[in-house]
């Protein structure tokens, strides 16, 4: 069935084509857009570099330590790339060693046992190279969530310095924000509300004392804001009645709506001050941009008369070029696929030829194991039905022999009984011949004459026995008959 499939060339040819098209145009496309983030990385390094790491900035001493760290960084991540490079190109080469064993396939348990020490050795390094790699994607998640807690950490503090938390050399009573009408100018309207509230409600606790308010949030989240935590409160907070309780409720309700809307306003804050700084450096780009645009225009002015022809003509000569380079490549890449796929189909012809042969074999040592168990089983069983018919036959023999001797012996008898009698008969006839004496005529005229017994049957019946018989006499009348 395969080769009536690819027997036909044109469809060999035809198949391909379009995929192979495809293909490069997946390549060329890949390959494109890996050069345009190439160079978008080193425009942001070069940026990075003149901000950051330039020796006229006032920071300079306080980003050594970052550029260090930087340098260090890509040292290492260049010797673990060369790290698992090397072990990728070791586990390729024992799979092609492999691959090479597979092209010539022996049946024979040496050739089996080598190939069984290759599959492990590869299946060894591939396994220890997964758990390599997943124990340092652990440790760099780890790592990970410890640096994402410290920026959450100084996230927070640059939103307390953005909202006018910090104290400035003077402490206040937590929650409570200082008198100033310039800073109050500046915060979001949200910010100020939330601590007015504050203000008249005895700060971020609603009056209450840290432990009080502590139990009465654990209560309240147990019960999920359900009626049924006041009787619990109650019992927690002794010194608090059921009004007071409600009440606090009902405060930390709208606490937790102006610490929402404060949040949302520093939120929408940050992101209109992030907007306003990407646009200052969108103005400060654009200037730039403009200037060298200006000045490369002029330059490309002056060259752009002597260019014109010769760009022309490169660019002619670079289509003919990528034009001949991909209808090369095109044709190589038939080829080449062409070629692993026969190779595809002669390793897996072989590799099921082989797993026949090995299933033959064990086909054929399972069925004579199985015959010789059989034979095996089947001799035994004759064996015990000869003894036992051995056994049986003895014991008949011993029955017959004992019974021929029976009737041999009671022959024997019988017989001396009979000569007894028979001296015994001749002893009385001898008596009695002395006693009597006999005198026979002979008539040899007897023998024609009818006996007595044939005389009463030709006798005629008279006439009573030709009547009809009436009555048939029986030995007894049924009781069901009698009297009928």
């Amino acid at each position: 069935m395969n080769d009536s499939c690819f027997g036909t060339p044109g469809a060999v040819q035809h198949f391909p084509s379009w995929k192979i098209k495809s293909d490069q145009v997946k390549k060329i496309e890949f390959i494109r857009i890996g050069d345009k983030l190439k160079n978008q990385l080193v425009n942001i390094e070069k940026d990075k570099n003149i901000l950051l790491f330039n020796k006229k900035s006032d920071f300079r001493m306080e980003y050594c330590t970052l550029e260090e760290l930087e340098h260090q960084l890509t040292k290492n991540r260049k010797a673990e790339k060369a790290r698992i490079q090397e072990k990728l190109i070791r586990i390729h080469n024992n799979v092609k060693g492999l691959q090479r064993q597979l092209k010539d396939v022996k049946p024979t348990p040496e050739f089996v046992d080598r190939l069984r020490e290759m599959m492990e050795e590869v299946e060894m390094a591939i396994n220890a190279f997964k758990e390599e790699q997943r124990q340092i994607y652990e440790e760099l998640m780890r790592e990970e969530k410890t640096a994402t807690k410290e920026l959450n950490a100084l996230e927070g503090k640059m939103e307390r310095w953005a909202s006018g938390a910090s104290s400035r050399g003077t402490s206040y009573k937590q929650g409570l924000l200082p008198v100033d009408k310039e800073l109050q100018s500046r915060l979001p309207k949200e910010v100020i509300e939330l601590e007015r509230f504050l203000q008249q409600t005895g700060g971020r606790q609603g009056g209450w004392d840290e432990y009080d308010h502590q139990n009465f949030l654990k209560i309240l989240t147990k019960h999920k804001g359900k009626p049924s935590y006041i009787n619990e409160a109650l019992d927690f907070l002794p010194d608090r009645t059921r009004e007071d309780i409600q009440q606090h409720e009902k405060w930390y309700q709208e606490f937790q709506i102006l610490e929402a809307r404060k949040k949302e306003a520093i939120q929408k804050w940050k992101i209109r001050k992030q907007q306003q700084r990407e646009k200052m450096f969108a103005q400060k780009d654009e200037s730039e941009e403009m200037f060298t645009a200006a000045q490369l225009q002029r330059e490309e002015a002056h060259r752009q008369k002597a260019e014109e022809g010769r760009r022309k003509t490169l660019a002619e000569l670079e289509a003919w070029k990528r034009q001949k380079a991909i209808a090369y490549a095109v044709k190589q890449a038939a080829q080449l696929q062409e070629k692993e796929e026969k190779e595809k189909r002669k390793q897996k012809e072989r590799q099921r030829q082989f797993q026949i042969k090995l299933l033959l074999v064990d086909y054929n040592r399972q069925k004579k194991e199985q015959e010789e168990l059989l034979r095996l089983e089947k001799e035994k069983r004759e064996e015990a039905e000869r003894e036992e018919k051995k056994k049986i036959a003895a014991e008949e023999i011993i029955k017959f022999q004992e019974r021929d001797l029976q009737k041999l012996e009671l022959k024997i008898l019988e017989k001396q009984a009979k000569e007894e009698e028979k001296i015994e008969k001749e002893k009385r006839l001898s008596r009695l011949k002395e006693k009597v004496e006999i005198n026979i005529t002979r008539d040899p005229h007897r023998l024609y004459k009818t006996t007595k017994v044939w005389e009463e049957r030709t006798k005629e019946i008279g006439p009573l026995g030709s009547e009809p018989f009436l009555h048939i006499p029986h030995r007894a009348v049924p009781t069901w008959r009698q009297g009928l």
